[in-house]
């Protein structure tokens, strides 16, 4: 059974503001190496989110638009006409 999640997953404008920081935290050079190492991870975890998060999105696009694109069936066509 998996374990079950102690915070809520953050939304993708929340995860890439968040990459966004630990890029230019990480380029700053200020960090140690431990801090460095757990941002690193952080931000792994981030891409992974984010990547997954399109990915689904591209997917309900792909539902939407072939829902859309289909030929209307004839009892819907007939009821139009009336």
């Amino acid at each position: 059974m998996p374990a079950a999640k102690t915070a809520a997953q953050p939304t993708f404008e929340q995860a890439l503001d968040e990459l966004d920081a630990l890029v230019r935290r990480m380029e700053s050079g200020e960090l140690t190496l431990d801090e460095a190492i757990a941002a690193y991870k952080r931000g792994a975890e981030l891409a992974r989110l984010c990547q997954a998060k399109l990915a689904q999105a591209e997917l309900d696009i792909k539902q939407l638009e072939g829902d859309l694109l289909k030929p209307l069936d004839s009892a819907a066509l007939r009821g139009s006409e009336s």
